[in-house]
């Protein structure tokens, strides 16, 4: 396939990202995530893919790992470098299927469903191949993503709503089971406006994605339900995945 069909938030959606996403930015969100993040950094520096606005790169650079990231957007990574502490997280914009960047690391990872943003399996392949070119021999790849849920749309129906919120209302619908291709819509409300977003994304189960991790040279370590490292279920609905990458790699 050529070319990446990847989706990019535009200047007017990098804008209020930070608005309507503020509680995910909140200590009790980002320190859970953080403290596993450094934990498998180790000494090491840690390179995170979709970096956005830096929500979670900022908090890990102050927990003393060394982080550089990778951003589609320059919108959003504009966003990121016009922050306080900015110049400890150095940001590469491009997509992550190819992007390099300079240095070695023991810690790849991608949080908050965005290797989706990728709409292509091809491309979502390619992802793993960019994270363990990365990667040392004992390298981990962090990848955290819901577990797709079409059986949660109503008979008959044509999609659900995920969020409802005063400031924020997000309605999936699933629209390309065959390629597994739903689209997300939103209307958020920031700073006195309305703005609305709709855009494609790719689900992957988590099967798949760990059939995407072995083509990559990485084998699946742990899988946890959440970043406190709870089981993961059947009936789990989000998975922190991590990947080691095995010495064939």
């Amino acid at each position: 396939m050529s070319g990446v069909a990847s989706v990019m938030w535009d200047a007017e959606l990098a804008a209020v990202y930070d608005d309507v996403y503020a509680w995910e930015a909140e200590p009790s969100v980002v320190d859970p995530i953080t403290r596993v993040l450094a934990e498998l950094a180790g000494s090491g520096a840690a390179l995170e893919l979709a970096v956005g606005t830096g929500r979670i790169a900022l908090a890990l650079s102050a927990r003393g790992v060394a982080v550089t990231g990778i951003e589609l957007s320059p919108h959003m990574a504009g966003r990121l470098r016009a922050k306080p502490d900015a110049d400890t997280v150095p940001v590469i914009v491009g997509d992550m299927t190819t992007t390099r960047a300079e240095g070695s690391f023991t810690l790849v990872y991608l949080v908050a469903n965005s290797i989706m943003n990728v709409t292509a399996q091809d491309e979502q392949v390619a992802v793993f191949g960019n994270a363990a070119a990365h990667l040392g021999p004992d390298g981990r790849f962090v990848v955290e993503l819901a577990v797709p849920q079409p059986h949660a749309v109503p008979a008959g129906g044509k999609g659900r709503v995920f969020t409802l919120d005063p400031d924020h209302v997000g309605i999936e619908t699933f629209d390309d089971p065959a390629g597994q291709i739903a689209w997300s819509h939103h209307w958020m409300q920031a700073g006195g406006r309305l703005v609305r977003h709709s855009a494609p994304y790719r689900y992957i189960w988590p099967a798949e994605l760990d059939l995407m991790a072995r083509l990559a040279g990485f084998r699946l370590e742990h899988r946890w339900a959440g970043w406190d490292r709870a089981p993961f279920t059947g009936k789990s609905a989000r998975h922190v995945s991590v990947y080691a990458k095995t010495m064939a790699a």
